[in-house]
């Protein structure tokens, strides 16, 4: 049996609608207890901003700095995540956090995601199965032949990409979710009549 195997790509757009801020409490002082005893106040700072979110711990380091000009001393960091749940909340979120813990909080980025993207998984999947059954029909035409039936699908896998991250500047900040792309990759196999 002559077969013809095409993969086929496909994408659809999803707005994100919801946010993991991630971040860190910072504090510079002249000795090592002073430096984590300020970091874990910033720290504490943001449990209280946060609320009923969800705060994990990621990393705490602490490390000497001697920076020409400067008196010598320690900076310790508590980099943590929060899990907001809705953008809505996140631009909430960071205002509250810029207000309660000031200068010693570092906003090290927000990553803006599709809480349930299955419905745009399958409309990728429908998007990838089409291009795949144009390329087929155009190669099986160059090669003489009919599309006969479907022998084998395989999935690529669904991944998304961003349309940018928000920028964030003073206190009041606004998250703009923009689009995701939620793409697919279909592999399919026809027999040829």
């Amino acid at each position: 049996m002559r077969t013809l195997t095409v993969t086929g790509t496909g994408s659809a757009a999803a707005v994100p609608d919801t946010a993991l801020v991630r971040l860190s409490a910072v504090h510079r002082a002249r000795t090592l207890t002073e430096a984590l005893a300020g970091a874990e106040s910033a720290r504490e700072a943001v449990v209280t901003a946060a609320g009923d979110l969800v705060v994990s711990t990621v990393n705490l380091s602490v490390w000497p700095i001697n920076e020409q000009g400067e008196i010598p001393g320690f900076e310790a960091r508590h980099s943590l995540t929060i899990a907001t749940g809705d953008l809505a909340t996140a631009n909430e979120l960071l205002s509250d956090l810029a207000y309660a813990v000031g200068g010693r909080l570092v906003v090290d980025g927000v990553e803006l995601a599709v809480r349930d993207p299955s419905a745009a998984i399958a409309q990728a999947r429908e998007a990838a199965f089409a291009d795949a059954r144009a390329k087929a029909d155009l190669l099986a035409g160059l090669a003489q032949a009919a599309l006969g039936q479907v022998e084998a699908v395989s999935e690529g896998g669904s991944a998304q990409s961003s349309g940018g991250f928000a920028a964030m500047a003073k206190a009041d900040v606004g998250l703009q979710p923009g689009e995701r792309a939620i793409s697919a990759s279909l592999t399919v196999t026809w027999s040829l009549t």
